[in-house]
C-alpha cells in the first residue's frame, strides 16, 4: 500500500518505520537528520505535504498541536491540495475534538475521507507497536486503515464518528493526569511521614490502589528518572483541549482544572520538556 507520514518526531518516527518494515511503500515529510534512518530503511522523502498526498493512497499525521495539523492540512502546497477522491487522511495527532470535525468537512469538500485516530502509549508503545489507537471514523475507513494500526498498536477500538477518537484521547489524558497526581500525592506523603518508598509502592502493588501508572511512573518518581516518556508541556496541551471541550460544554470538571494549574506551575518552573511523572518534583526536592 502506498502510506504517506508526515509528523516524525519521538513518536512518528517508530511508527513510520513499523509500516516501512511491514513492506509498504511510505512517503515522509518533514524528514530531519533525526528521521534519516526511514529513508534509508526505504522510505522516500518529499518535500510537500501536498506531494506526499498526491503519491499515497492514506494518509497519516502525526503533529503536535491543533494549528500545526491545520497547516500541513490546509497550508500552501498542503495536504487538501493533493486530496482526490478515494484517499483516506488519518490524523493520529492529539489535537482539539472541535477542530477535528471541521478539518474533516474541509476534507470532505476534496472527496477524499477523513479519520482521527490518536494515541496513548507514549514512546515506549510507539517504540514496541503497542500503542492503544482510539479512532473516529466510518465503519468503511475504520475497516481500510486497520491493518494499519495493527502495525502501530495493539489495542484498537473504533469509538464512533470522526471527532470520537480525540474525544476519548481527552478522556484518557484527564485520568492519567489525575492519577499521576495522586501517585505523587501520595508517595510524597510515605516520604514525609519518614516510610521507605519504594517498600509502600511494592505494598500497594498488591492492593486496590495497584495501577500501570503506580507501577512506571512511580519507579520514576522514586528513582527520580525523568527522561521524557511524554512531555508535560504536551500533557499541559491535552489538559488545556479537555478544558476547552468542558467549557463549550458547560461541564464542571474541579480536578482537571487543579491539574492545569499544577502543570502551569510546572512548566514555569522549568519542567515542562521532563516527563510527566516529574509533576512529583511541585511536592518534593
Amino acid at each position: 500500500m502506498k502510506i504517506g507520514f508526515i509528523g516524525l518526531g519521538v513518536m512518528g518516527r517508530p511508527m513510520a518505520g513499523h509500516l516501512i518494515a511491514a513492506g509498504h511503500d511510505v512517503f515522509l515529510h518533514r524528514v530531519k537528520n533525526a528521521s534519516q534512518p526511514l529513508v534509508e530503511a526505504g522510505g522516500k522523502a518529499l518535500g510537500t505535504a501536498r506531494a506526499v498526498a498526491e503519491a499515497a493512497e492514506i494518509i497519516i499525521l502525526m503533529l503536535p498541536d491543533t494549528p500545526d495539523v491545520e497547516a500541513v492540512l490546509f497550508g500552501p502546497d498542503g495536504v487538501a491540495e493533493g486530496c482526490a477522491p478515494g484517499k483516506l487522511v488519518i490524523d493520529m495527532s492529539s489535537i482539539s475534538p472541535g477542530a477535528t470535525k471541521a478539518f474533516a468537512a474541509r476534507i470532505a469538500e476534496t472527496g477524499a475521507s477523513y479519520a482521527d485516530a490518536p494515541v496513548s502509549g507514549g514512546e515506549v508503545g510507539a517504540k514496541a507497536a503497542s500503542l492503544t489507537i482510539m479512532v473516529g471514523s466510518s465503519e468503511a475507513d475504520f475497516a481500510r486503515a486497520k491493518p494499519l494500526f495493527e502495525l502501530m498498536g495493539k489495542n484498537i477500538t473504533r469509538i464512533g464518528v470522526v471527532g470520537d477518537g480525540q474525544t476519548a484521547k481527552v478522556t484518557n489524558q484527564v485520568i492519567v493526569g489525575l492519577t499521576i497526581q495522586a501517585v505523587a500525592e501520595g508517595l510524597a506523603l510515605a516520604k514525609a511521614a519518614g516510610a521507605d518508598v519504594a517498600k509502600v509502592r511494592e505494598a500497594l502493588m498488591g492492593g486496590f490502589a495497584a495501577s500501570r501508572i503506580l507501577e512506571v511512573h512511580g519507579e520514576r518518581m522514586i528513582k527520580r528518572t525523568f527522561d521524557p516518556g511524554f512531555r508535560i508541556r504536551l500533557h499541559r496541551k491535552d489538559i488545556g483541549l479537555a478544558m476547552e471541550a468542558a467549557k463549550s460544554l458547560e461541564l464542571y470538571l474541579p480536578h482537571a482544572a487543579s491539574l492545569q494549574q499544577l502543570m502551569n506551575k510546572a512548566l514555569a518552573d522549568g519542567l515542562g520538556d521532563k516527563d510527566h511523572s516529574a509533576l512529583i518534583s511541585l511536592l518534593q526536592d
